[in-house]
Order: C-alpha cells, then structure tokens, then sequence
C-alpha cells in the first residue's frame, strides 16, 4: 500500500469547532466540535476522498 502525505489545514470558527481541509485535494472539507474531532473527521473524509479517487481511475495528487 502506497503512502501519501498531504498538509491538514485546521481552522478554529467564530461560532465554535474547527473546519479542516486538504488544500491539495479539492473539494476535501469537514468540521468538528473539537480540535480532535476534526482531526479524525479530516483523516476519515481523506480516506474515503483517496478510495473515491481510485475508484474512478483517477491519480492522486502529487504534493
């Protein structure tokens, strides 16, 4: 299995929680009450962008 590593950006939101995104995988965007949660909400959401990627016989971005 390959590895890929790509920069988590987190984001805290005025109204509470954190937004995280994948800068290099468009479209790649999710939320969380807390600074975990996001985390684990971004690495769950990355995998299944990856897996959706694959599935459709696209590359995966290069950094």
């Amino acid at each position: 299995m390959e590895k890929h590593y790509f920069t988590v950006i987190l984001e805290r939101e005025e109204d509470g929680g954190y937004h995280a995104f994948y800068p290099a995988l468009k479209g790649c965007h999710t939320q969380g009450d807390t600074l975990e949660e996001a985390l684990a909400n971004i690495r769950e959401a990355m995998e299944a962008y990856l897996e959706s990627l694959r599935a459709h016989g696209e590359t995966v971005p290069a950094l």
